[in-house]
């Protein structure tokens, strides 16, 4: 079994390294400013969709949290949960919107 493991293994190594044989000669160029700007907005869209969903998460659970303990005032609670969810979203909208407009 140990064989057999290892066997694989080695295939799979040598079928990772076949991409490295059929590189040119040319010699690298490095990344231009505009990739690095644009790795650069991709992260930014990442860390603000990634809070956002955070805090949504966290309005959704207070309000389910408060409806539990107060059934009657759930109509106020939806409502400001809504807007609450809302607010939040257009952040991370603000910010796809600024990726656009600098990477244009």
């Amino acid at each position: 079994m140990r064989t057999k493991l290892l066997i694989l293994m080695a295939l799979f190594l040598l079928i990772a390294a076949v991409p490295a044989f059929a590189q040119g000669t040319a010699p690298a160029s490095g990344l231009s400013a505009g990739e690095v700007r644009a790795g650069l907005m991709v992260i930014g869209m990442a860390i603000a969709s990634g809070l956002c969903g955070l805090g949504q998460g966290k309005a959704v659970a207070s309000a389910a949290e408060a409806v539990a303990r107060n059934p009657g005032a759930r109509a106020g609670i939806q409502t400001l949960l809504v807007l609450g969810l809302a607010f939040i979203e257009s952040l991370a909208i603000f910010t796809l919107l600024i990726v656009f407009t600098v990477k244009s």
